[in-house]
């Protein structure tokens, strides 16, 4: 089993903020960077459990089409392998091209991509090749939710 890691790499974490600067109304239902309980039991060798891989919702109704960043991503040096619609790429089998993805969850609502670890910490333009974010999409991709007041200790519980 790999190692759960409590922080996503800060590769995995720009994919998202990247996709939310260019296309902010985008879904975000089936995104994701950490593993679940259940995923961590179901996949222990995932890269999800390293930090190292994302899962980014496929909503081209709102700009993210993940057939097209499926493609175009084979193309950067930092991933490591994609899948999407029943299908994977990887670098070290590039030669075979687009190949049957057998895993159980065939990746229909969402693009996985794992990242190669000597690029974990490379946070430079995920989707050059789908044009530059607003000023207020960059705004809103880097607001964070404020937690609410319940969830805050009051001095007495501190």
């Amino acid at each position: 089993m790999k190692t759960v890691v409590k922080k996503a790499t800060p590769a995995a974490i720009a994919v998202l903020r990247q996709a939310t600067a260019l296309f902010p109304k985008r879904s975000k239902a089936s995104d994701g960077l950490l593993p679940s309980l259940a995923h961590i039991k179901s996949s222990p060798n995932s890269d999800h459990n390293t930090g190292l891989a994302v899962d980014l919702t496929d909503d081209p109704k709102n700009g993210v089409d993940c057939e097209f960043i499926f493609e175009n991503l084979k193309e950067d040096n930092r991933v490591d392998y994609l899948i999407h619609k029943g299908k994977i790429w990887s670098r070290a089998r590039r030669a075979e091209g687009n190949r049957v993805y057998t895993g159980s969850n065939p990746h229909n609502k969402h693009l996985h991509i794992s990242i190669r670890s000597s690029h974990s910490n490379d946070t430079s333009d995920w989707f050059g090749f789908l044009g530059t974010p607003t000023a207020l999409g960059k705004v809103k991709a880097k607001v964070s939710k404020k937690p609410k007041k319940k969830d805050i200790p009051s001095p007495k519980e501190a």
